[in-house]
């Protein structure tokens, strides 16, 4: 079978972590910060927020999908996903945490939603094995 590209988002970014970045289409348009003593300046935002954005509604639907096979009911459920820089031995990093709270589900069922997604995601696949990524149920 031959791969089918659903969809692409493509963006420019001028003047790294201190610049602007912008989609092609316009849909998001942002001026980006460096925090300094954990503050960003206001207006501004940065890549991890940004990753962490996409990570977050990517693995909401695959929460969504995996209910859908389950036939079981997430309504309300939300997915946060916190990604960190993080600067190591070896230079700059990425780790990221995920946390889903099912308010119509068990604390049991939520984890195996989390997990079950979490191997469906299109994110957690490009990051499994190449940055940490912890699961908990919210």
């Amino acid at each position: 079978m031959t791969d089918t590209v659903l969809f692409t988002g493509t963006a420019t970014a001028v003047g790294g972590r201190n610049g602007h970045s912008q989609t092609s289409d316009g849909s998001v348009s942002v001026d980006l910060g460096m925090p300094k003593n954990g503050v960003l300046d206001a207006g501004k935002t940065t890549p991890e927020h940004l990753f962490a954005t996409g990570y977050a509604a990517c693995f909401g639907s695959a929460v969504e999908a995996v209910a859908h096979q389950k036939k079981i009911d997430v309504t309300g459920a939300a997915v946060t996903v916190a990604v960190s820089l993080v600067k190591g031995d070896s230079g700059y990093s990425l780790a990221a945490k995920i946390s889903l709270k099912a308010p119509a589900l068990t604390a049991q069922e939520t984890k195996e939603v989390l997990e079950a997604a979490h191997q469906m995601c299109p994110y957690s696949k490009a990051t499994r094995g190449n940055i940490p990524v912890e699961l908990s149920v919210g």
